[in-house]
């Protein structure tokens, strides 16, 4: 009797992980199904570019079924609930799918009603968020026809998915503005909860003195209590207001409701989860991966298939009965558009901070940490290597799962 490999999601993570061990495992002793709500993909690193015309929308949506594998089973419908004690999952049409290895890819979604005061009658009006299809539709409407204000870019609260996409949008909205010519009429803002524009200090350093060399305002350590929206303010905890004309905002991220459903999850819904092996800290035939997860890593496509490297060995040990492999560094690699044409990359992982040198070899072609047009045109050229490549879990040369230690550590 054949045995079952369940993955909940058909995301960037979960069809990465299908092509791995579709490929590795056995037919004749291996069936595989995939679950995902919908029946579209979305490239979710174009929801950035889409509010300013860059991208349009059959550029960054194609069919789930696409993707998936031969001999593997794809079933739209969404998660109720998981029970790994039993090693079953309910579906909200009410069936069971059981199975003897789950992963779990089912990502994190925006919690706009988190925050008091977000979601209401200005929401989408000029209240707006790019993380989700219809903010990005409905920010790009808006955009068309601003004419000028103060507009503040905000993060909520951290973690969130590409933690370096607001910072792109800030830039993106600044070269926007000047490219209509109604730059000097327009006042940007940049909000965040952190200490500095990002997470590692010397990338936020970098992007910090980008900000102001903009002309951008930067409004660090800022926990947003509320949205005012009778006054168009945002209400930080201890009493300091933003007061905005647009709010693009990013929203509390939070993971699958099902998890939440499932008592599986921390406070935010992200699944507990062993940052090497990527192993269920609670379930032993669970294994989570990508936005899912509760790793201190990126939420970030790059993450997920570095991960997803890692975890197609550690599958196969686990059904071998062999000690799995505590690989995974927290390897992340993104480039950041820093307007005009430019952006930067970096290179991080776990223990690591941004460095500067040369991506992917020793001799380039690309730089870490530096501005340049051919970073920009590599982040436009990895939507073609994001369909063809990365999705069907082809590797990707010179682009190592584990991130090498810089020269100068």
């Amino acid at each position: 009797m054949s045995k079952h490999l369940l993955i909940l999601g058909g995301g960037t993570a979960g069809t990465m992980m299908a092509n791995h061990l579709r490929r590795r495992l056995p037919r004749s002793e291996w069936t595989m199904t995939v679950v995902d709500r919908s029946e579209l993909h979305l490239y979710q690193p174009g929801l950035l570019f889409l509010p300013f015309g860059t991208y349009h929308e059959s550029q960054i949506i194609r069919p789930t079924r696409d993707f998936i594998p031969r001999g593997v089973d794809f079933v739209q419908a969404e998660v109720e609930k998981l029970s790994p004690d039993q090693r079953l999952v309910l579906l909200k049409d009410g069936r069971e799918l059981k199975y003897d290895v789950l992963i779990v890819a089912t990502g994190c979604r925006t919690a706009p009603e988190e925050t008091e005061g977000m979601l209401g009658p200005k929401w989408r009006v000029n209240i707006h968020d790019f993380y989700t299809l219809d903010g990005a539709r409905a920010l790009r409407d808006k955009l068309a026809a601003f004419e000028g204000g103060r507009v503040v870019v905000h993060v909520n609260e951290m973690p969130v998915k590409c933690p370096v996409a607001p910072l792109e949008f800030t830039f993106l909205a600044d070269s926007f503005f000047r490219e209509r010519g109604i730059r000097d009429k327009v006042s940007l803002a940049y909000v965040t909860p952190l200490s500095g524009a990002f997470t590692k200090p010397k990338a936020s350093k970098k992007l910090g003195h980008l900000l102001t060399d903009k002309g951008i305002e930067i409004v660090s350590e800022f926990v947003a209590e509320k949205v005012d929206q009778e006054n168009n303010r945002l209400v930080c905890f201890d009493g300091r207001e933003v007061p905005y004309d647009l709010l693009v905002t990013t929203p509390t991220n939070m993971g699958d409701e099902a998890v939440r459903r499932s008592a599986l999850g921390d406070d935010l819904d992200f699944i507990p989860t062993h940052k090497h092996t990527l192993q269920s800290l609670q379930h032993p035939d669970v294994f989570v991966i990508g936005d899912a997860t509760n790793l201190p890593a990126s939420k970030a496509g790059s993450v997920a298939h570095f991960e997803s490297e890692t975890l197609a060995d550690n599958i196969l040990r686990h059904i071998r009965g062999e000690p799995l492999k505590e690989e995974f560094d927290g390897h992340s690699n993104c480039f950041i558009e820093s307007g005009n044409g430019r952006a930067l990359l970096i290179d991080f992982n776990y223990e690591y901070e941004p460095h500067e040198g040369n991506f992917p070899f020793a001799f380039g072609p690309m730089k870490l940490l530096e501005e340049s047009r051919l970073n920009h045109l590599g982040k436009l050229a990895f939507r073609h290597i994001y369909w063809n490549v990365l999705l069907k879990a082809w590797p990707l040369p010179g682009i190592s799962r584990r991130k090498a230690r810089p020269a100068d550590a």
